[in-house]
């Protein structure tokens, strides 16, 4: 998703402008190339040479001590996005105002590249009605804010106005450059447990909230895509998403393979293996003693899937174990005949059913295992685009 990319990064005065240091870092070791753009002020809280260490290239400061007779339009037009962290109050009024009195603001004025900015400054300074009202302005304009943040502050004190850790910034980062690489792609995926009927009161089920297979839909459709969810929860629609509301195995199979023409699918439903062969028509009463119930396989989607599977098509399941991971996904990858499997372990600490965060193993019909340590579900969606992306790029 980075590589190659040409990030403009700005750094401007304030004591946060260390943490810039360690933004420019994760940016280098994504492939990213970044260019480091320094205000006058900043270079009193961090050295150049460390960027000029650090960075793809040298660090610029001034447009009339470059060799470029025009390094703000160069700089500008050349960009793939332009960040500025950290961002102060007068950064930010200059940029709002059209006011371009360095270099920095001049490339900001000249470039159509997306921009995010990271704010940084005192309690009082960030909550103050110009601020908000320049930020206001910004936002107006597709500028994205990644906001300041609670915690300790220069002097001391703590409060709002803290810049956002880098990780942060570089996640959207990531989301930024990402969007519209999706874009004419149909992507179906699935989410929830299916409910397998024994009375019309009582079913066969499993724990499975539908979390990740939402994060999955809703950061496809971020990155541009056609996305049908069929589902069997009740969570909030993601945008741009079209939701099919469906129960049993039986009814997501009939509503998947009415679409299976997709790019890309993406099973992340957890679908009972079985169901019971006969429903009662009534309620089952405990007089009579516990029900014996027999139960019968339910239609293997995935397999079904697999053995479909168009050219082009890129299908990825979901193997939520308890053990074995790695070994019980594999055979999951080989025998339904599928392009990816992720593989979690359900039994660990916040991963998996319930859970904001997930930890997975993305396996590859190459051999191929990539690990991907606990994160939010959406991380770990668009860290599976991104593998998706790549097959389809293939």
């Amino acid at each position: 998703m980075l590589a190659g990319r040409r990030i403009v990064l700005g750094v401007t005065g304030g004591i946060a402008a260390y943490k810039a240091v360690l933004l420019c870092r994760l940016l280098v070791d994504a492939g990213a190339h970044v260019v480091p753009v320094m205000t006058e002020s900043a270079q009193k809280f961090v050295g150049r040479a460390t960027f000029d260490a650090l960075a793809s290239e040298p660090v610029r400061t001034s447009i009339f001590d470059d060799p470029d007779p025009i390094p703000h339009t160069t700089l500008g037009q050349t960009a793939d996005l332009v960040v500025i962290a950290p961002a102060t109050a007068r950064c930010i009024g200059s940029y709002a105002s059209g006011i371009s009195d360095d270099l920095l603001t001049a490339v900001l004025i000249a470039t159509r590249a997306p921009v995010i900015l990271c704010p940084a400054m005192h309690t009082e300074m960030w909550e103050h009605p110009a601020v908000q009202d320049n930020l206001d302005t910004l936002r107006s304009r597709g500028v994205l804010v990644v906001p300041a943040e609670e915690g300790r502050l220069a002097g001391g004190d703590s409060g709002s106005g803290r810049l956002a850790e880098p990780q942060r910034i570089f996640e959207s980062i990531k989301e930024v450059l990402s969007f519209g690489d999706f874009r004419e792609k149909k992507v179906l995926v699935t989410a929830g447990g299916t409910r397998e009927a024994i009375d019309p009161v009582r079913y066969v089920g499993n724990r499975s909230t539908g979390k990740q297979g939402y994060a999955v839909a809703a950061a496809a459709a971020a990155r541009g895509a056609n996305v049908v969810l069929i589902s069997t929860v009740d969570l909030p629609n993601p945008p741009g998403v079209e939701v099919v509301k469906v129960e049993s195995a039986t009814e997501m199979h009939q509503a998947v393979t009415q679409r299976n023409d997709a790019d890309v699918i993406v099973m992340a439903a957890a679908v009972a293996d079985f169901r019971p062969k006969g429903i009662a028509d009534s309620k089952i009463k405990k007089d009579g003693g516990p029900p014996e119930v027999v139960l019968e396989q339910t239609v293997d989607i995935l397999a079904d899937l697999g053995a479909r599977k168009q050219p082009g098509q890129i299908i990825v399941g979901f193997a939520a174990e308890t053990d074995d991971l790695l070994a019980n996904a594999k055979q999951k990858l080989e025998r339904k005949k599928i392009d990816l499997i992720v593989a979690n372990d359900v039994s660990a600490p916040e991963v998996g059913f319930a859970h904001e965060t997930n930890e997975v193993t993305i396996l590859e019909t190459n051999g191929c295992a990539t690990h991907i340590p606990l994160r939010t579900k959406r991380q770990i969606a668009d860290e599976l685009l991104n593998k998706v992306l790549g097959l389809l790029g293939n």
